[in-house]
């Protein structure tokens, strides 16, 4: 008499979420074999060491051949072999496209190229993610920005409707295909306390105000001007360089803030203004040279944030003074337009 066997069928593939998010992260058949049976695995499903690697493996073999499609995840929607229901689909899709943010921190000031890609170990090494996780994580940034960079419009939009990524990952994505793009300096040694979140504000911030589709660019036809959110606006660059003016009427500028700043910054501010303001000035004035824009977070950091620092100036404190300095020079009668 054979023996009763239970068999189930169905026509969409079935994604075990937990094997599914260690393989992400560049686990081996025998490390998530470890790790499910660390959690309890066989307790939990009363099976066998055997079968529980036998049913990994599997997965991992589903994993390999899925990863073609979400290579270009559009075409997984249309594929057959591996039809996933709507919310497992946005979920695989999702998850091999996340990354860890120390990890992209080393790529992004970085080449995209094999050299690059050949020393990931010792990414992996300083930043103790799996290499295998790393080498995913280059490649999917590296196709990302191919894909970008002859396309023109916003990069979010682009992102979303090419990979399918929900927004928050789109826009992560957009900053660094931005950085990457304008070949920013983010290695050098006085960046290093910087995170790639520092970096992905300030290049979302730059990608809203700076560039052709910003709110001071009159034009909005994207279509017909080829103008897209990585390009900057070169006129608005251009007329930053009247901020030189200031310089002139420096002593006026610096009596604007009396009053309008904390106590505590008060003679600080009296005492060194030329050398916050000029820090700030030189800066934006050198923006329409490219090399300048490239070493934009390297002047930043030893132009302003430095001097900040060593006066002990809180965030908040910091806000007020740029806040009220912008004001005192807009008031200035050689600024009036």
């Amino acid at each position: 008499m054979l023996p009763e066997v239970d068999i189930f069928v169905g026509n969409y593939t079935l994604i075990d979420q937990d094997v599914y998010e260690l393989w992400v992260q560049g686990y081996s058949v025998g490390e998530t074999v470890s790790v499910l049976q660390q959690r309890g695995e066989l307790e939990t499903w009363g099976a066998t060491l055997e079968l529980l690697a036998s049913d990994t493996a599997d997965h991992y073999r589903t994993f390999g051949m899925l990863e073609k499609l979400l290579l270009t995840p559009t075409k997984l929607a249309e594929e057959w072999t591996f039809q996933l229901e709507p919310a497992i689909q946005k979920m695989v899709i999702e998850k091999y496209y996340e990354f860890d943010d120390i990890v992209i921190r080393e790529i992004i000031g970085k080449k995209l190229s094999g050299r690059t890609r050949k020393d990931l170990d010792d990414v992996s090494e300083k930043t103790g993610v799996l290499l295998r996780s790393c080498r995913r994580q280059f490649d999917n940034v590296k196709r990302i920005y191919k894909q970008l960079d002859e396309m023109n419009g916003l990069v979010v939009a682009n992102i979303q409707s090419i990979f399918l990524l929900p927004t928050v990952l789109a826009k992560k994505y957009a900053a660094i295909v931005f950085i990457v793009n304008n070949r920013f300096e983010t290695s050098k040694r006085k960046l290093n306390y910087l995170t790639f979140e520092d970096f992905n504000v300030c290049a979302s911030l730059m990608m809203t105000t700076w560039t052709t589709v910003g709110p001071l660019n009159p034009s909005t036809n994207l279509g017909s001007y080829g103008r897209d959110d990585t390009d900057f606006d070169r006129d608005f660059l251009i007329e930053l360089r009247d901020f030189k003016l200031l310089l002139d009427r420096e002593k006026e500028h610096r009596n604007h803030l009396r009053g309008k700043i904390p106590d505590r910054m008060c003679s600080e501010v009296e005492n060194n203004f030329k050398v916050y303001s000029r820090g700030i000035i030189n800066i934006g004035c050198s923006l329409n040279n490219s090399r300048d824009m490239r070493d934009f977070f390297v002047d930043t950091v030893e132009k302003v944030v430095d001097p900040c620092r060593q006066s002990r100036w809180k965030v908040t404190e910091l806000e007020v003074f740029l806040q009220v300095y912008t004001d005192a020079g807009s008031a200035l009668d050689i600024m009036a337009r």
